[in-house]
């Protein structure tokens, strides 16, 4: 696991001093070691590269594990942050076509990989990865993202450079990128307290999408996708097929299992000692009984309040009793949670109204000696566990019928509605169905921030373009998740959206901020395509949630793990706005209008939000993201 840096310089040089600054930017990723390198090709005009890592050594702890790395056989180099699972049996092949290994890094294995068989050794990896090749021979750059994105990768061009690194603010970091907002990504932000891919909150920078590749050679930038997560082909005429044939889905529900487990213990490859964040629900438990079931004894972690209000320990003490483990609880007060607050905003790259509970449960457990640890993440995306299973299918019937009555009736239906309806956030989505803008898809509305309305109110001009571009994404999506099933759809978009923006985003940064390294097998995509293709209506069941990992797991998990109510590891944000937090958060809202946000945000919208949570007319989320955008713009020194 490591944070990596690049910079490519055409027809000039690259400037040595922004190599090692954006490099050492990095340090908090990658503690044990360090590198850069400056490479010279042989073209005309002049062509420059410079590569820079931080490195957290977990495989091959040795030297030779050192980065960037070059292959002394072809003149290749890389840098590379994340881990491939399947390493050693992708070495095995490669030595079988007579490639030869210096180390027994799995970094190695991806140079060498990409040096037999080009720019398609991505579509080997399983794993989660973000890294950057430079191929001397043909003088080409390669980037590369995980199927899933759990890994970042961000780049732009400016002037005669192309950047990228694996954040946001090392690239600021340079002084070669304005830092000035993208009105698409302050859009995107107030549609959902996050960034959606490829857009980011800065002119010019974009993420690097999951499942993407891309190519810089001769001057230009080819993006191409390597994987989705909806199934193609004849793999999308499966779940037809299935329905109904119980011999079949034995089967296949048999295999499932196989791979689930596969992708567990194939995570717990590492050099140094690995934990297991345990919450006590079903993700965490099945990751503790699979591990189990196959003798392997994990140590695991949960976070416990010392406010009996919030605490989980008795569902992650049944859990750890259930499948004999090695269990450690970290305890934690709310002042706790309190005084890492201005750290945590610190560590965000891209604001975020997330992020604070995986800041919190990363420093504890890296203080606790660990530095590698699974997670749960995932489950609820891939194995239906919120209600928008059942939620956004109902909007979805709804939608169709209201969508045969003709505007001039719908908008006129849906005001009278806002006007005797009592004012919620829950019935200004409901209104929002009614004068919806076309890119809005009801599981858009579900997980809106501001309903569209609210944000125009909240922006000082539309602008037509920037909304274009902040709903490309979204369009995309829903082109990609079109031929599924109504549970399906929901899975990809929950998946590709929520999970890969907010979710994953932010254990990335929040965790790499303690030089801790997150795992998250029930996300592997060779299962999520195992998932996919199965029936949606076999992903739910009136009596058991999420069926099909429960079952996987044949009765092993504890029955009140199974039937407990879904809770997740929450902090009470609602208390702390209205005591705790309240002066600072309301001052910094009143001088938004005078500071980098004026030009863009109505401070009289803005604190219109502000009057309604205090008259419990909207949730803590609304005011908290407004609070998060402004101190991330000054903390950053970025304006509009």
């Amino acid at each position: 696991m490591c944070g990596i840096f690049g910079i490519l310089a055409s027809n000039g040089s690259v400037p040595p001093l922004v190599l090692e600054r954006a490099t050492d930017s990095l340090a908090h990723r990658g503690p044990d070691d360090r590198g850069t390198v400056v490479i010279q090709a042989n073209t005309t005009p002049r062509l420059e590269i410079g590569l820079g890592s931080r490195r957290l050594a977990v495989i091959d702890l040795s030297p030779l594990g050192h980065q960037p790395m070059q292959d002394a056989e072809t003149g290749n180099w890389i840098v590379y942050n994340g881990e491939i699972y399947n390493f050693r049996e992708l070495r095995t092949r490669l030595q079988g076509e007579g490639v030869r290994f210096v180390s027994q890094s799995d970094t190695e294995v991806l140079l060498k990989a990409y040096g037999r068989w080009g720019e398609k050794c991505v579509g080997e990896l399983r794993g989660m990865f973000a890294f950057a090749i430079w191929d001397a021979k043909r003088s080409r750059l390669l980037l590369g993202r995980d199927p899933m994105g759990i890994k970042p990768l961000y780049y732009c061009s400016t002037g005669q450079y192309l950047l990228f690194a694996s954040e946001l603010r090392t690239l600021l970091g340079t002084g070669l990128i304005a830092r000035r907002i993208d009105p698409a990504g302050l859009i995107s932000y107030l549609n959902f307290g996050s960034l959606y891919d490829p857009i980011t909150m800065i002119r010019g920078v974009s993420a690097l999408q999951a499942g993407h590749y891309a190519v810089w050679e001769g001057g230009r930038l080819r993006d191409t996708m390597y994987w989705d997560l909806a199934p193609h082909g004849q793999a999308s005429t499966a779940a037809s097929y299935l329905v109904g044939n119980e011999t079949a889905r034995k089967g296949l529900e048999d295999d499932l299992y196989a791979t689930l487990d596969q992708a567990v213990r194939m995570q717990t490859v590492s050099d140094v000692p690995v934990g297991l964040f345990l919450s006590g629900g079903i993700d965490s438990s099945s990751l503790a009984g699979i591990l189990s079931r196959a003798g392997i004894r994990p140590n695991t972690f949960s976070i416990i309040f010392r406010e009996a209000d919030y605490s989980e320990a008795e569902y992650s003490r049944a859990a750890a009793r259930a499948f004999g483990t090695e269990h450690q609880e970290i305890m934690v007060s709310q002042g706790d949670a309190l005084d890492a607050i201005p750290y945590a905003l610190r560590a965000m790259d891209q604001p975020t109204i997330d992020g604070l509970n995986t800041y919190l449960i990363s420093r504890q457990t890296r203080a606790a000696g660990i530095k590698v640890a699974l997670s749960g993440l995932g489950g609820d995306e891939l194995f239906a566990g919120y209600s928008s299973f059942r939620d956004v299918p109902r909007m979805e019937r709804f939608d169709r019928f209201w969508g045969h009555w003709p505007a001039i009736l719908r908008r006129p239906l849906a005001r009278m509605f806002c006007a005797l309806a009592a004012e919620t956030d829950q019935n200004r989505k409901l209104a929002a169905l009614g004068e919806r803008e076309r890119a809005i898809h009801p599981y858009f509305l579900v997980r809106a921030l501001f309903t569209p309305g609210q944000r125009n109110s909240l922006l000082t001009s539309a602008d037509e373009a920037a909304l274009a571009r902040a709903n490309a994404p979204l369009q995309e999506s829903l082109l990609h998740a079109g031929e599924l099933d109504p549970i399906n759809r929901v899975s990809y978009l929950e998946a590709r959206c929520y999970m890969l923006n907010t979710l994953l985003r932010d254990c990335d940064v929040m965790s790499m901020a303690h030089g801790l390294e997150l795992r998250v097998p029930l996300i592997d995509h060779q299962l999520a395509d195992k998932l996919m293709v199965l029936p949606g209506a076999w992903k739910l069941d009136g009596n058991v949630p999420k069926p099909l990992l429960v079952g996987a797991l044949k009765g092993a998990l504890p029955g009140e793990i199974v039937h407990r109510k879904k809770q997740g590891f929450t902090l009470p944000f609602e208390g702390w706005l209205r005591e705790n937090l309240r002066s600072g958060v309301e001052g910094a809202l009143q001088k938004i209008g005078q500071g980098p946000l004026g030009p863009l945000l109505n401070q009289q919208s803005v604190m219109q939000v502000w009057d309604d949570f205090m008259n419990q007319r909207t949730s803590w989320s609304r005011v908290w993201s407004l609070y998060v955008l402004e101190r991330w713009c000054e903390l950053n020194s970025v304006t509009a």
